[in-house]
């Protein structure tokens, strides 16, 4: 006799099982995604410095490999990339010129906005088969997540084994 999945996995959290069922959704979409809603030609680094620049215009290369976590020259040779691809420009900011400011070109903005179009367009339609309650406690949830998240972040614990 065959078992249901979620009884052969084990959740990190015993209180709340779904999230690792929902983690395994999101990555499963994610896959199926890949060919209809990606990024092409962009890699998944690169989208994410394009989304930082978006959110901090004329953010400088040290800053931009904070939020990244990244070395110099791994943020250099992203930006670098970028740039010749056309989506993003550099120039000299007018404090000091010798440290150079980011900012998205024209084209780089309007991939962003494309992508997210294709993506929120490819949501709405999974979500148009949900209920307006599910659709509303699936907001509201979200809301409390990115809130959450966005609170002062905790020192992540790791697993310790003996």
């Amino acid at each position: 006799m065959r078992e249901a999945p979620t009884s052969l996995h084990q959740h990190a959290s015993p209180d709340m099982p779904e999230i690792g069922q929902v983690l395994e959704l999101l990555e499963i979409a994610w896959e199926r995604s890949r060919s209809t809603l990606n990024a092409a030609p962009l890699s998944t680094a690169q989208m994410r410095v394009m989304y930082i620049i978006e959110r901090e215009p004329g953010i400088n290369l040290s800053t931009l490999g904070r939020h990244l976590s990244a070395a110099a020259p791994s943020v250099t040779r992203l930006c670098d990339r970028l740039q010749a691809a056309g989506y993003l420009r550099r120039t000299p900011r007018p404090q000091d010129r010798r440290e150079m400011q980011l900012e998205l070109t024209d084209t780089g903005i309007a991939h962003l906005h494309d992508i997210r179009h294709r993506r929120e367009t490819a949501l709405h339609q999974v979500l148009k088969r949900m209920t307006p309650d599910a659709q509303h406690a699936l907001a509201t949830g979200l809301s409390a997540l990115c809130q959450a998240a966005s609170e002062a972040p905790q020192a992540l614990t790791r697993h310790e084994t003996a």
